[in-house]
């Protein structure tokens, strides 16, 4: 099995970036730590801060990988582009934020991506990227 996870802009900075909201862990380490609960999986991570990095990367793994685990993180509410580009490809794909969308500013509140994902997943931490594999996993 195949899962690709693809973070959006600023989340390169997670650790350090307002740490309140987004914690104290780097995802690389948090990558690792999957890779080691998941060993039969390949897990496999790309973050971009360009909106065309981003829809470039689903189409590229959009019809051969089982699963691509997204944080389109500020593009979620912007970009029909990205929303698009996810109705267009195969593989399922599971919207993950960190933080409770619904709890920030009211222009979270929207997700333009989410209604072309197999589900959403807002609020549990990084312990929502591993919720979204165990979703792929069903």
């Amino acid at each position: 099995m195949k899962i690709q996870i693809i973070n959006g802009p600023n989340l390169n900075l997670l650790g350090v970036r307002e740490p309140s909201i987004y914690g104290s862990t780097n995802i690389e380490d948090y990558i690792k730590e999957l890779k080691t609960v998941y060993p039969d999986i390949e897990i496999d991570y790309y973050q971009s801060n360009v909106e065309g990095e981003i829809i470039n990367k689903l189409h590229e793994v959009g019809f051969s990988y089982d699963g691509v685990v997204l944080n389109a993180g500020g593009y979620t509410h912007t970009s029909v582009a990205i929303a698009d580009a996810i109705a267009a490809i195969k593989s399922p794909v599971v919207e993950v934020h960190i933080s409770n969308i619904y709890a920030r500013e009211e222009y979270r509140h929207v997700s333009l991506t989410g209604k072309n994902c197999q589900g959403v997943l807002t609020g549990f931490g990084l312990k929502g990227y591993r919720l979204a594999i165990e979703s792929l996993l069903i």
